[in-house]
């Protein structure tokens, strides 16, 4: 993906070779004798600038080695002793080139074992600290990425099994209003099972999206409405007022079907005067998704199976997908029962 350009190989490799670049340019850039010529010292101070680039240089090997084969070989899998002989080993073999490096550049006889080893120390402690640091940096890096790719694999999971769960119960309900209308020997049956046949098709197909648009959506609940109308007839006055959205926004499918079919399911039966209320309508950007039904005080601890459905999925689907772009309230009291959705859509 091109937003991911920043992790290939090559933008790695280029940064690795720029940030050495400016290491190794260090000594010179930070030399405070720019324009002071001392005749006698001139070719001798150029012959230890060239000698102590080229030991800065040796430094590249023992550092990729340590962090691609010392580190995760022998210290990850502890095996500290082999690791311990491995810094040592490489350690000798810069002392040994610059001294080397020393007789053939410096041509004096002042080379010392001690002293060299005592100005090489320091930089070899960096070299190990350096390493191991971007060794530790690259295993958090990656293993923040394995985790964020196991959260999004178990998070589509989730929401598979969530939606999945929707797809039964609504089935139930349909095939309920197609007996009734049977029943009634109803003229209605024909339109209602073409209507029915657009709802499957939304629900089988449409909702395989990750997003849909929020009219299709008002869509399907206006359809299921309707079918529910049939059903029911005069017994259950429904008041229903879903506005066309001002703009095409983007919706998780079948994210708003559970409030209806809960009011629909607990909202009818032995309820004196039932009702039940549905409004939807989009301001500056939220959506504002209410339903409100009439419920009998006297079984409002009482659920069939499938009852858990409704509310619970779509509270753990909100959590998911919204998280703290949404506002759910459920309350009841006085014989209502009744969902507040408020939910940021940009």
């Amino acid at each position: 993906m091109k937003s991911d350009w920043y992790k290939s190989r090559v933008v790695r490799v280029l940064t690795h070779v720029l940030v050495w670049a400016v290491v190794l340019s260090l000594p010179h850039l930070l030399d405070t004798r720019h324009g002071i010529h001392h005749p006698d010292r001139d070719e001798i101070e150029r012959r230890f600038f060239y000698l102590n680039f080229l030991t800065n240089l040796l430094w590249v090997a023992p550092f990729y080695l340590n962090v691609y084969f010392f580190l995760p070989k022998l210290f990850d899998k502890k095996h500290y002793l082999p690791y311990a002989a491995c810094l040592l080993a490489s350690f000798g073999a810069v002392l040994a080139i610059h001294a080397v490096l020393f007789e053939v550049i410096i041509e004096r006889p002042w080379f010392s074992w001690l002293g060299a080893t005592g100005f090489l120390l320091p930089q070899f402690v960096l070299m190990v600290a350096v390493s191991m640091t971007l060794r530790l940096v690259n295993d958090k890096l990656q293993a923040d990425r394995l985790s964020q790719q196991r959260q999004a694999e178990n998070l589509k999971t989730e929401l598979s099994f969530l939606r999945s769960q929707i797809n039964p119960h609504f089935i139930f309900n349909i095939l309920n209003n197609l007996v009734a209308l049977e029943q009634m020997k109803s003229p209605e049956l024909g339109p209602t099972i073409l209507k029915l046949s657009g709802l499957m098709q939304y629900m089988l197909y449409d909702t395989d999206e990750e997003r849909v648009s929020l009219s299709r959506e008002v869509e399907y609940l206006q359809s299921y409405i309707d079918l529910q109308r049939q059903r029911f007839g005069q017994k259950v006055p429904i008041t229903v007022l879903l506005e066309p959205p001002p703009v095409e926004y983007e919706i998780e499918p079948m994210l708003l079907i559970p409030f209806v079919e809960n009011a629909f399911k607990h909202g009818v039966g032995l309820i004196e005067n039932p009702g039940i209320e549905i409004s939807l309508r989009v301001r500056s950007g939220v959506l504002y998704f209410s339903v409100r039904n009439k419920y009998n005080p006297d079984s409002i601890e009482v659920k069939d199976k499938g009852s858990g459905i409704g509310l619970g999925n779509v509270r753990r689907r909100l959590k998911l997908l919204y998280a703290s772009q949404h506002r759910l309230l459920v309350s009841h009291g006085e014989g209502w029962f009744l969902v507040s959705l408020e939910l940021n859509l940009h």
